[in-house]
C-alpha cells in the first residue's frame, strides 16, 4: 500500500526511533505530525520538534513532503485534542497513528516515587489509549487506517516485572492497547499492532539511563525499527491487525538479510538484546543477540 499523500500522526519525534520512523515515512510520500514537548534545546538531549520537521520534509522532499510540529503533552487531554485537530486541519485527516512517546524508569518498587510512577503510566499506557481514542475517528474515514504502537510482545514472565515493576506496567498497558483495540476496532478498518526492537537501540535513553556508550556499541540503529515500521503500516490493514512484530523478523520476511547494515560503524561483536523479548522468539534471531545476565 503506499504511503503518498497519507498522513501520520506520531506522538514523541523529536529524536530517536520516532524521528527515523517520521523521515523512513516521509521518504515514502507521508506527510507528518510530530506532537511532543521539547519545543527548546535540551541540555542533554539532541533535537526539537522544529528540528525534527525540517529533517522530515528534507528527507520527503521529493514528495513535496509537509511536516508538522505541535508542542504537546500526551498526558493533557486538552493538549492532544488540540494537536490531532491542529493536524486534521493542516492534511485534512489522520491514516496512521503512532504511539512513540514513552517515559522509562528501570527502578524497583521501593525506589520508584509515585510522581514517577505516574509519569511512565501517564505518557505509555494513558496516553497511547488516549490519542489511540482521539485518532479513531479520524482513521475511520481512512482507507488503509493503521495505529502502531512502539510496545513489547505480552510475555508474562515474573523475569520482566522483577526488577522494575511500575515500568513494565507501563509498557505492557500499551502492548494491552494493541491486544484490545485490534479487535474493537476491526470493524472499522483500523490496524493496530505493536512493533518492538529484538536488540537495543541506540537512543539517548539508552546512552543517558541505560549504559552509555558500552551500551550503545551494543545496539542497532534507529533505522531497523523505522523499516519495520515502514513493513507494518503498508499492510493492508483488513488483513493485518493485532500483531506483536518483532523488528527483525518482519524485515527478514521482506527479504532483509543483511542486519550488520543497523549496527554501529565498525562493530561486529554481541548485540544487546532488548527487553521483553522473549527466550523462545530470541533463540529465533539470526543474530548474535545476548539476553542481559539479570533477565536470564
Amino acid at each position: 500500500m503506499t504511503l503518498q499523500g497519507k498522513t501520520v500522526f506520531m506522538s514523541g519525534g523529536s529524536r530517536g526511533i520516532g524521528l527515523a520512523m517520521a523521515k523512513k515515512l516521509a521518504a515514502h510520500g507521508a506527510n507528518v505530525c510530530i506532537a511532543a514537548k521539547t519545543a527548546e534545546p535540551h541540555p542533554k538531549l539532541p533535537g526539537t520538534i522544529y528540528t525534527a520537521a525540517a529533517e522530515i520534509e528534507e528527507a520527503g522532499k521529493a514528495h513535496s513532503v509537509k511536516a508538522l510540529p505541535v508542542i504537546c503533552d500526551i498526558r493533557d487531554e486538552a493538549n492532544v485534542d488540540k494537536a490531532v485537530g491542529e493536524c486534521v486541519d493542516k492534511f485534512g485527516g489522520v491514516d496512521i497513528c503512532i504511539n512513540n512517546a514513552s517515559a522509562i524508569s528501570l527502578t524497583p518498587t521501593t525506589a520508584t516515587p509515585m510522581k514517577r510512577y505516574d509519569l511512565m503510566n501517564g505518557v505509555n499506557a494513558r496516553g497511547t489509549f488516549m490519542l489511540s481514542q482521539k485518532c479513531h475517528p479520524h482513521l475511520k474515514k481512512s482507507n488503509n487506517a493503521h495505529i502502531l504502537n512502539i510496545a513489547p510482545p505480552l510475555d508474562m514472565s515474573a523475569k520482566w516485572f522483577k526488577h522494575h515493576t511500575a515500568y513494565t506496567m507501563a509498557k505492557y498497558g500499551m502492548s494491552l492497547c494493541t491486544l484490545g483495540m485490534a479487535e474493537e476496532f476491526r470493524s472499522d478498518g483500523i490496524a493496530v499492532n505493536s512493533l518492538w526492537p529484538m536488540t537495543s537501540i541506540d537512543t539517548a535513553a539508552v546512552r543517558n539511563v541505560l549504559g552509555g556508550d558500552s551500551m550503545a556499541k551494543m545496539s542497532r540503529t534507529p533505522e531497523i525499527m523505522a523499516d519495520a515500521a515502514y513493513h507494518v503500516v503498508t499492510q493492508p490493514s483488513a488483513d493485518y491487525t493485532g500483531q506483536f512484530v518483532i523488528d527483525e523478523f518482519i524485515l527478514a520476511d521482506t527479504g532483509t538479510t543483511d542486519f550488520k547494515q543497523y549496527n554501529q560503524p565498525g562493530y561486529d561483536g554481541p548485540l544487546a538484546a532488548d527487553f521483553f523479548v522473549p527466550d523462545a522468539w530470541l533463540k529465533k534471531s539470526k543474530s548474535n543477540v545476548m539476553q542481559h545476565p539479570g533477565y536470564k
